[in-house]
């Protein structure tokens, strides 16, 4: 969230921050969303995920204005996704792509697998991959021959949150692996920890012909995807044409 707050900063926008406790209600948190539907000023709105357990993060995530939806995840904008119809993305997925565009030239026919079901990145994921004319599996933690499915893989995308699940003899010789995880795990020195991806990283490097680290890969995306949505909601709000390169 800092990293949030501070890159919104940097590329000259406002960044209103609403720190509730955990004990907040329902209503509380629903009256604070309604409330920056209603406000001209804002343009984007985020609830950070997870929300403690008493609270129904459907119904918050609903209560978004589809227009400030900047994580891209009211069921409007899923929806419209799903059609390909105009919408504003799921900020991960969105920032998967370009880096997945970077780095294969022609993504047409690709077999891309990705590991992972979840409404956050998995589908969202898939449905960009096919945009893409990409073949696309769904894979999870119940695939049969898990790692026989991800040597198939042209595009790998781990996103299942296991760290170092993904093996080096899982990766297709120059395949592009995309790692979502982000994992805390025990470092070397006592008490210490560190940062893995989903991806086992210095065996998968071996054999893919490109792949993302972790941290410094998918994350840094994300937050430019985030910046990103949050001019697009702004030039439809004020009825401005958006930039072709957006």
């Amino acid at each position: 969230m800092r990293n949030k707050a501070r890159q919104t900063v940097a590329a000259g926008m406002r960044s209103f921050e609403h720190l509730l406790p955990a004990s907040t209600s329902q209503a509380e948190l629903l009256d604070t969303v309604r409330r920056l539907n209603r406000d001209p000023a804002v343009h984007g709105i985020l609830v950070q995920l997870p929300l403690p357990s008493h609270l129904a993060e459907d119904e918050v995530i609903e209560a978004i204005d589809p227009a400030k939806d900047v994580d891209g995840f009211h069921p409007i904008n899923v929806g419209r996704l799903s059609i390909g119809a105009p919408a504003l993305v799921p900020c991960t997925p969105y920032g998967c792509t370009l880096l997945i565009r970077e780095a294969v030239a022609d993504p047409t026919g690709l077999h891309a697998v990705i590991v992972g079901r979840s409404n956050i990145v998995g589908k969202p994921m898939a449905q960009l991959l096919l945009a893409m004319n990409c073949t696309v599996t769904i894979a999870h933690s119940r695939t049969r021959d898990l790692p026989g499915l991800a040597r198939q893989a042209d595009i790998l995308v781990a996103a299942v949150g296991r760290p170092e699940m993904v093996r080096g003899d899982w990766i297709k010789p120059g395949a592009c692996v995309i790692d979502v995880g982000i994992n805390r795990v025990p470092a070397a020195e006592p008490g210490k920890t560190r940062l893995v991806g989903d991806v086992a990283f210095a065996e998968a490097a071996e054999v893919a012909g490109a792949i993302t680290p972790v941290p410094g890969g998918v994350g840094p995306m994300t937050i430019a995807c985030l910046l990103r949505n949050t001019v697009v909601a702004a030039c439809r709000a004020r009825g401005i044409d958006i930039p072709a390169d957006l």
